[in-house]
């Protein structure tokens, strides 16, 4: 199951969000090892959902959103 990914976190600098465990920077449990993964606000801004195909479903207000489930055929 999947964690819920936040829209516009705090402190998008402190965390890695290239996988579910979203870990601290300074300690990357996926086995990276390199760097951090950064939050698509980091790279795009505060409206980073608003443009492009990400694919999301997002209300109005919403503070975070839930990952699609992935289908195997």
């Amino acid at each position: 199951m999947a964690k819920r990914f936040p829209l516009h976190p705090r402190h998008p600098e402190r965390n890695c969000w290239g996988c579910d465990h979203y870990c601290g920077a300074e300690a990357l449990r996926c086995g990276n090892g390199s760097s951090r993964t950064q939050h698509p606000a980091e790279l795009l801004g505060e409206d980073w959902y608003a443009f492009g195909d990400w694919g999301l479903d997002i209300v109005d207000e919403a503070t975070s959103i839930k990952p699609a489930v992935a289908t195997t055929r």
